[in-house]
């Protein structure tokens, strides 16, 4: 089984950055593709970056592009967002996933962390 476990949330200011981080354990990890959603309240959970693992190719969302860049420590099984630029609307629990598959499928959560960014 794996377990992954996000850090790094908090409250901050518009134009603030915070960097989120994402540690996996467990059985041996090599997922296909590793990725950061977000939750706002009221909205479905949806997809922000996504990144595979093997060789680094990345996916954004149009509304973070140039803003997020997601990234990952393949000795470390960590896995990264940094969120320059913050905006009110980038307010959200954030989750990273995992997936095994070359699918949209995705087979690990993480708890997910709060990020609140003030107007």
């Amino acid at each position: 089984q794996v377990q992954l476990a996000e850090s790094g949330g908090g409250l901050v200011q518009a134009g603030d950055s915070l960097r989120l981080s994402c540690a996996a354990s467990g059985r041996t990890f090599r997922p296909y593709v590793m990725g950061w959603f977000r939750q706002a309240p009221g909205k479905e959970r949806g997809l922000v970056a996504r990144i595979r693992w093997v060789d680094g190719s990345t996916y954004y969302l149009d509304s973070v592009k140039d803003r997020f860049t997601i990234s990952r420590d393949k000795s470390e099984n960590t896995l990264y967002l940094q969120m320059n630029s913050l905006k009110f609307e980038d307010t959200a629990v954030y989750y990273c996933a995992a997936s095994l598959s070359g699918t949209d499928v995705y087979h690990y959560w993480g708890q997910g962390t709060q990020v609140t960014v003030s107007s």
